[in-house]
Order: structure tokens, then sequence, then C-alpha cells
């Protein structure tokens, strides 16, 4: 997948990678080897108090797509690459990506 797909400082790859419990999205250059922005559920999770009841791992992973937005905003990075790692295009993945497209990022 990732011979085909090839982030550059231009135009990075965002990356997903999920697990039972938690979402991790970054935006990777790989010319350069570099992660420039990381998001993950945990540190959406640390800003609160406490999650809101019934907040399921969807629900977190469309706030994590629309985090990483924000801050690649502040990199002024408007248009990536989407790299869904191997995962299916739907549920998690697919959150994530909605998330960034709500949050201004062109996929």
């Amino acid at each position: 997948m990732r011979a085909k797909i090839r982030g550059t400082s231009v135009r990075p790859r965002l990356s997903v990678f999920r697990s039972n419990r938690h979402v991790i999205a970054q935006l990777i250059d790989d010319d350069a080897g570099k992660t420039l922005v990381f998001a993950t559920d945990m540190e959406i999770a640390a800003g609160k108090k406490k999650s809101a009841k019934g907040e399921t791992l969807r629900i977190r992973a469309e706030k994590i797509g629309r985090h990483l937005a924000e801050k690649s905003k502040k990199l002024k990075i408007e248009v990536v690459v989407f790299d869904r790692g191997g995962y299916a295009y739907h549920g998690i993945v697919k959150a994530v990506a909605e998330g960034a497209r709500k949050g201004g990022l062109q996929l």
C-alpha cells in the first residue's frame, strides 16, 4: 500500500492507526522521514475532566480528524494524501477522514 501512497512536504500522508481502544492519526512527510502533526484520542481526552457518557470510538475518531486538521492549519497544510493503513474504509477510519474534511483538510 505504501509503495503507491507517498507523502511530501507540500502534500503529506495522513496515516491512520486504530486499535481496540485507541485511534492515532498523523501527517507524515515521507521525503524527509518526519512526522509533522500527531493526534490521538488520549490527547483529546486529557483536556476533559470526564468523557461524555456513551461516547464511542467512532465519535472520538471524528474529533481526532478535526483536531488534526486544526493543527495542520497552523503549519499551513491544507491538502493531504489519505493512507488508511490497510484497514477497510468504513467505521473508525472513515470517521477520521470525515472529521479531517470537516476541519478543512482536502483528502
